[in-house]
Parts: structure tokens; C-alpha cells; sequence
């Protein structure tokens, strides 16, 4: 046994060392921020087929579950063996069917309503400088402007045409090139994802056994208890949030689209398409569908766009008041704040795909945080705090 002089000396050697240890290790992750970011890239662009199956299998889990639910109700025990199969391939079909169903609907109206738009665009201007002629008067200094913005519009086209698009010809050919390649990249992953997705799909109960045992055979079984909990928790707020989003979205894109036609509002698919899509995004996706669609009606009538402006809020209304508290309910627990703190925040990170991940992964977090500290505040016998901090934001249980 060693001498406990020796033995702190040996703690405050190992403790030193473990410091250094961790500051080099930091201080070449920050040296090597870009190579360790180029070469994260790299190995996404590597798993992108098991991302992608991920992602397909995790969206299709629920309806696998459900086939296969009403599959060993309905078929005799003895075949029950071919029932996770029929489950898997009757959820992949749904799925392929729904994506196919959405394309044959959207995409021709989409490109006839963005054709007869781009074909009547100079009508339609001329249309908005005679309205705001007939509205604003006969104000020469309103008519100059508009006479100067037209032509400085106009020649800054010019120029931009002459001095960058034609001297770029050769490079938008190269590319067109890059960009073919990159779509039979996606094209690839995307099949090579749903062979995966399959695999996923069929073994889901087998790797989340093997999880499970994972799991309590590395921890004690206070903290196995604690973490499957947490990874249930989080498959509830991702799974629920997510799947929710997406039905919400679709129900307000089809109340939007009869809204369009009762109100005889321009090109009402592309309009409803763009307000569906948008939505699935929290917070910011009403704004950001409806400002490129009320710009689409502002150049066939402005006064529908104002209309359509007033229609967008009593819709948003709709949703935020009572379609998406039936579907969602109030699963994140978080305050506006934080969901506007979030959502920046991972739009900053990750684009698109951090906005729409942004408020279960905080809330998974939040619920994180909140966990650790009722627990540190318990082991230092400071239960009140809790009990106080409850009893003045009961609406944060």
C-alpha cells in the first residue's frame, strides 16, 4: 500500500498530466478546426446511404409498426413469421407511393403555373405600372421614380449579362456537368438508402435488443435505467414531432389550396405547395411561404395579395390554435424564446434541415439539463428549491 504522502503526490502528478493532456487535445482540435470539419464532409459523404436509409426507416417505423400490428391480428399463428416482412414491404410501398402521388400532382401543375407566369410577366408589369398610375395619380415625381427604376433595373441587367453571364458561358457548361454528376451521386445514395432502409426496417427489434444489451452491460443498472429512458424520451419527442409536423403540414397545404380556389387566388397549387412545404418548418416557415407567394399574387392583382396576406394570418391562426395543438399537443415544453433561440441557431448550423430538427433536439436537451439539475439540487438536499421553482412556472412539468 502506498505511503499516502507518495499517493497524493501521485493524484496531483496524474491530475497534472491529465490537464496538459486535455489542453494539447483541445488546442489541436481548434489548430485543426477545418481539417477535422473537411474530413467530418468526407465521412458524411461516405455514410450518406446509411443516412439517408436512416432517416427513411426512422419516418416508415411507425407505419412498419402499424402494418405489422394489424397483420398478427388478422393472419393464424403459424404464419406469423412472414408477417415483419409483409410489413416492411407494404410500409416501403406506402411510402414510394405517397412521394410518387405527390410528384404526378405537383410537378406538372407546378411547371405549367411557373411557364404561364414567366410568359405573362411583362403583361403583368405593364398591368402594375398602369394600377399605380390610376391609383397613386398622375405624380410626376412617383412616375420619374418609377421611370428611373425601371431603366437603372434595366441596365444593371444589361451589364450583368454582358460582363458576367456571357464571359461565363463556358463555366455554367462545366457546370451543368458538375451538377449531372452530383444529381447521379444523390441518385445512387438514394437507392442504395432504401436497400438500407430495408435492412433497418427488418432488424429494427433485433438492434434495439442488442442496444438494450449493450447498454446494461457497460453501465450499472442505475444509469442503464436512466439512459434507455432518455433514448425512449428522445424517440418520443423526434418520432412525434417530426411525423406530427409533417401531417399538420400537409393538412394546412390542402386547407390552403381550397382557400386559393374559393378565393380565385393566382396559380393555387404552386401557392399551397409552397405553404405546405414551408410550414413543416417551426416558427419561421409561415413568414418565409408566405412572402414568396403573396409576391406571386402581388404581380397579378395586388389587392388578392392583400387579401391572400389576411387569408395566410387567419390560416396561421387556424393551425397555431387548434390543428397543431390536436396533433402535436405540447410535446417540446418550450417557450417561445427558446424555440426563436433554436431555431437561429441550427438554421446557422445546418441550413434547412437544422430548422426543422431544431426545437425536439433543444427540447431533448432542455429536458437533459432540467434532469441533472432536480438531481444535483436532491443530493444536496435543497428540495425546496425544486418545489418553489414548480410551484412559480407550473407550466414548465
Amino acid at each position: 500500500m502506498l505511503d499516502p504522502k507518495k499517493s497524493r503526490y501521485l493524484y496531483l502528478m496524474l491530475a497534472g498530466f491529465g490537464a496538459i493532456a486535455m489542453s494539447l487535445i483541445l488546442f489541436f482540435f481548434l489548430f485543426r478546426l477545418r481539417g477535422i470539419g473537411d474530413a467530418i464532409r468526407t465521412l458524411g459523404d461516405i455514410m450518406a446511404p446509411f443516412i439517408y436509409g436512416g432517416v427513411m426507416a426512422y419516418l416508415l417505423c411507425p407505419l412498419c409498426n402499424c402494418y405489422e400490428s394489424f397483420f398478427r391480428d388478422l393472419i393464424p399463428r403459424r404464419y406469423h413469421n412472414a408477417v415483419g416482412p409483409i410489413a416492411v414491404a407494404l410500409s416501403l410501398i406506402t411510402g414510394l407511393l405517397l412521394v410518387y402521388a405527390l410528384i404526378i400532382m405537383i410537378a406538372p401543375q407546378l411547371y405549367h403555373s411557373v411557364l404561364s407566369l414567366w410568359n405573362s410577366l411583362p403583361d403583368k408589369v405593364n398591368q402594375f405600372t398602369q394600377w399605380a398610375t390610376a391609383t397613386f395619380g398622375e405624380d410626376e415625381a412617383l412616375l420619374q421614380y418609377f421611370d428611373t427604376s425601371y431603366n437603372a433595373i434595366y441596365s444593371e441587367l444589361s451589364d450583368w449579362v454582358k460582363n458576367t453571364l456571357v464571359p461565363g458561358v463556358s463555366s455554367i457548361v462545366s457546370g451543368v456537368g458538375s451538377s449531372v454528376i452530383k444529381i447521379m451521386i444523390f441518385l445512387y445514395n438514394l437507392l442504395i438508402g432504401l436497400i438500407v432502409a430495408v435492412y433497418l426496417l427488418s432488424s429494427r427489434k433485433k438492434f434495439a435488443r442488442q442496444g438494450v444489451l449493450i447498454i446494461r452491460s457497460v453501465f450499472p443498472r442505475d444509469w442503464a435505467d436512466r439512459i434507455l429512458e432518455e433514448i425512449g424520451f428522445i424517440d418520443q419527442m423526434f418520432g412525434g414531432f417530426i411525423d406530427g409536423k409533417i401531417l399538420d403540414s400537409a393538412i394546412i397545404g390542402v386547407l390552403c389550396y381550397i382557400g386559393c380556389l374559393i378565393f380565385k387566388f393566382p396559380n393555387p397549387l404552386l401557392i399551397s405547395a409552397i405553404v405546405g412545404i414551408t410550414n413543416i418548418i417551426p416558427f419561421f416557415g409561415p413568414f418565409i411561404g408566405a412572402i414568396p407567394s403573396a409576391f406571386l399574387i402581388l404581380i397579378e392583382s395586388p389587392i388578392k395579395a392583400v387579401w391572400f396576406g389576411l387569408f395566410i394570418l387567419a390560416l396561421q391562426q387556424l393551425d397555431g390554435n387548434v390543428i397543431g395543438p390536436k396533433i402535436l399537443g405540447d410535446r417540446t415544453g418550450l417557450s417561445s424564446f427558446w424555440v426563436l433561440f433554436t431555431i437561429i441557431l441550427c438554421s446557422g448550423l445546418w441550413g434547412v434541415a437544422g430548422m426543422v430538427i431544431a426545437v425536439p433536439l433543444f427540447a431533448v436537451i432542455y429536458d437533459t439539463v432540467k434532469r441533472l439539475v432536480r438531481r444535483g439540487l436532491i443530493q444536496k438536499d435543497q428540495v425546496e428549491l425544486w418545489e418553489n421553482y414548480k410551484a412559480d412556472y407550473p407550466d414548465e412539468e
